[in-house]
């Protein structure tokens, strides 16, 4: 590649001076956007295109792709993947979600279960979550850190300050080393309004055919909304890279949400100058003689 694959001209690109402030992220798409049947009808095209670049992805076979999706309950991380994704070929894409850590999860490193989920070269891969829930989650609920081995001590700040240090540093060393060895790194906040979360929740409870979605715990993590805006506008900071940049997309409409995001797909695979492989002179001699055997019989 001869640059970084990453979409600088995005509005929704965070910056990785830490100059990042949620209170003035969008969630709701530009006065100037177009509308929703517009939105859908671009999303339509770039899945067009993301379907075709993930065939050169496969054939190029030297990176990888791995998207990131992290965001509130109720923000859309579910349908935007199945969205965005609907055209590529399920054999060259790995979507894995992640829930709350098993007692063999527990006991690795907080890096070791994504670890073992990464997308091998020339295909996609998805994180519905991921290792950020240990800057996230975990930063609002300390208290999960038992479960890990980790105990606070006498000085609980102290302890914290440096913990959440070494994680954000792991996570830099981490993605650098994976965009160090072909691994292409997309990371999306899909950025919802704590009230359009509220009519989404009101909407799982009044639809039947919602109701599977509900889990009482999701209004109750509401409560600790300003502790995990802080968390998120931390970890974009922190992390925010060249190598692996985020993107603060706007979540209270999902046509827009979608299109954006299938759009910062599309460029970034656009930038990585991926090509078909190319035959040698004595495979095309080759080729020409098997189809003279074929055309012959």
């Amino acid at each position: 590649m001869s640059k970084k694959p990453i979409v600088d001209d995005s509005p929704y690109l965070v910056p990785d001076d830490g100059s990042f402030r949620v209170d003035k992220a969008r969630t709701a798409p530009p006065k100037s956007a177009a509308d929703d049947d517009v939105q859908k009808d671009r999303l339509r095209d770039e899945i067009a295109k993301l379907d075709d670049l993930q065939k050169i992805l496969f054939a190029h076979d030297h990176h990888s792709v791995l998207l990131v999706f992290q965001a509130m309950d109720a923000a859309g991380k579910d349908s935007t993947i199945r969205a965005v994704l609907s055209g590529v070929n399920p054999a060259g894409c790995q979507v894995h979600a992640f829930k709350r850590p098993s007692s063999e999860e527990l006991d690795h490193d907080f890096l070791w279960r994504t670890a073992c989920r990464l997308p091998e070269r020339g295909r996609i891969g998805v994180f519905n979550r991921s290792y950020y829930e240990e800057v996230l989650a975990v930063k609002v609920h300390p208290q999960f850190l038992d479960a890990q081995g980790l105990s606070t001590g006498k000085h609980p700040k102290k302890f914290l300050k440096k913990l959440w240090g070494q994680r954000y540093a792991s996570i830099r060393d981490h993605e650098r080393h994976l965009a160090a060895n072909g691994t292409v790194i997309i990371k999306f906040w899909l950025n919802v309004s704590k009230e359009e979360q509220r009519q989404r929740f009101l909407a799982r409870l009044n639809e039947p055919e919602k109701n599977w979605k509900f889990e009482a715990a999701d209004v109750a993590e509401r409560e600790h909304w300003d502790d995990y805006m802080q968390a998120y506008e931390d970890a974009l900071n922190e992390t925010s890279r060249p190598w692996a940049p985020w993107y603060a997309i706007p979540a209270d409409s999902k046509p827009y949400m979608r299109a954006a995001v299938a759009d910062i797909i599309v460029r970034t695979l656009e930038s990585m100058n991926l090509q078909y492989p190319v035959s040698s002179d004595e495979q095309l001699a080759q080729f020409a003689e098997l189809r003279k055997r074929l055309e012959s019989e």
